[in-house]
């Protein structure tokens, strides 16, 4: 008698894991595969303990559940994103008052106040909200500190 894998039973290849899992981490999948192969290929006579497998069957729970709450937050990151942006594009047409942190020397600075009328509102790739203004300047959100209606 042999001892040997058939090639159905064993994991796929190195090349074939990496294509499936991004940076060499495993997955779910991953994790239930090898699970699977473990449980197919055990040695008759010295079977894996039922200990040991409601172990490696809680750990994949865990997986399972992370991957699962890592895609509903970065779910809603999009969400909270999207609404910010219609949230800001409310400022387009009015008035704002806006702070510039100018710096004077190395070791001081005075703040400036400037008054300009919204004319655009984007996201960045970070997720920040910058505005536009009608003077062409781009400005974060966190630089106004009012906002009144259009004359």
């Amino acid at each position: 008698m042999t001892n040997t894998i058939q090639d159905n039973y064993s994991l796929a290849t190195h090349q074939q894991q990496q294509k499936s899992t991004p940076g060499n981490i495993m997955g779910k999948d991953d994790f239930l595969k090898l699970l699977i192969t473990q449980l197919q290929n055990q040695d008759p006579l010295n079977p894996m303990e039922d200990r040991e497998f409601i172990a490696q069957m809680a750990q994949f729970s865990s997986l399972e559940q992370m991957t699962n709450m890592s895609t509903a937050i970065q779910q809603f990151v999009k969400t909270q994103t999207s609404q910010n942006l219609v949230q800001h594009s409310e400022l387009i047409g009015k008035k704002v008052k806006w702070e510039l942190e100018v710096k004077i020397d190395d070791f001081r600075s005075r703040t400036e106040e400037h008054e300009n009328t919204v004319t655009s509102v984007k996201v960045d790739k970070n997720g920040a909200i910058s505005i536009q203004l009608d003077s062409g300047v781009w400005i974060r959100n966190d630089q106004l500190v009012q906002v009144s209606k259009a004359e």
